[in-house]
């Protein structure tokens, strides 16, 4: 028993080169990007080589008893600019501690989620958008009116509602989305907080269909739409990839963007800048709510994350 050596940390060898915990990890994982000097690299090498440092993380796995690994489930249907914004922060805050991050495209629950689960016994499993799949509203950070879907929601209808639109149509992608009750919810209730009728909801096909016949269909729905004695005078869309979409099926009808109908896109996907007209769209950085998960998981405070709130992005197409 007396015998028995202490497992080396990296607290150990950070202690023993005088650098902080986080320095020694981006040296000894190689970390891009890092302004650290030669001889701090070399400093930190060395602590290791002497304490007999492993930083092999299935090694580290067995003598801890759990993988380091956090696995993040995500539905396809759900990727886009805030998906990508959100794993970025979570993989890197992660990486920071010493952790893994494992994203996998699936519905959750499939068939291969159980091998995946005993394979690696991930330090911590999440599932994206969980808590408003699940019909939790969050009022804190990262969820709900303040900084979260809601908020970004409210922040679409309601410059739409600046430009002095009254009616407006919600567009709704045809395929299959976890989200789609959630977002039309979250638009009633900040058209109603404006003083606005529930917007009027309609789809439009995204399949990749070279026949035209989604864009006849969504054309159609435009022109019940558009049709008195109740016309809407605006659009706010699921994505922006739903808003081009839109703004395809008006060109066929002799309709231009924002004079017979304003459209405002949703996540900010880049291609909206290039389409004509431009497409006008709420972006969300989504980064400091990944951190703030992973901190969470870590059980380390996140108080010095602060999330960036949505913004339109005005372009000519509202």
């Amino acid at each position: 028993m007396g015998d028995q050596k202490q497992r080396v940390t990296l607290n150990d060898v950070a202690a023993a080169s005088g650098v902080s915990r986080a320095t020694a990890s981006f040296v000894l994982r190689d970390s891009p990007g890092q302004s650290i000097s030669a001889g701090t690299r070399e400093r930190v090498r060395e602590a290791a080589r002497a304490l007999g440092y492993v930083p092999n993380g299935l090694a580290r796995a067995l003598r801890e008893g759990t993988s380091r690994i956090v696995l993040l489930t995500i539905d396809v249907a759900l990727d886009g600019n805030y998906a990508r914004s959100y794993i970025g922060g979570l993989d890197a805050e992660l990486a920071a501690h010493e952790h893994v991050l494992l994203v996998r495209y699936a519905h959750p629950h499939d068939a291969a989620e159980r091998l995946v689960l005993d394979t690696i016994a991930p330090h911590a499993v999440l599932r994206f958008g969980e808590p408003y799949l699940t019909g939790r509203e969050l009022d804190d950070s990262g969820g709900g009116w303040r900084d979260g879907l809601a908020a970004h929601v409210a922040a679409q209808v309601g410059y739409l509602a600046s430009r002095g639109h009254e009616r407006i149509a919600l567009a709704l992608p045809a395929r299959d989305t976890p989200l789609r009750s959630v977002r039309q919810r979250f638009a009633d209730q900040a058209a109603a907080a404006l003083g606005l009728r529930p917007l009027v909801p309609f789809t439009v096909s995204v399949s990749r269909s070279t026949t035209g016949s989604s864009r006849t269909t969504a054309a159609d729905s435009l022109s019940a739409l558009l049709a008195p004695p109740d016309p809407v005078s605006a659009v706010a869309a699921f994505d922006d990839d739903v808003a081009l979409r839109v703004l395809a099926a008006m060109r066929p009808l002799g309709l231009s963007a924002p004079g017979d109908l304003a459209v405002i896109g949703f996540d900010d996907n880049g291609y909206g800048a290039l389409a004509a007209p431009a497409l006008t769209t709420v972006h969300i950085d989504a980064e400091a709510h990944g951190r703030q998960v992973a901190r969470a998981i870590l059980g380390l405070p996140a108080d010095d994350l602060a999330p960036a709130p949505g913004r339109v992005i005005v372009r000519e197409s509202a």
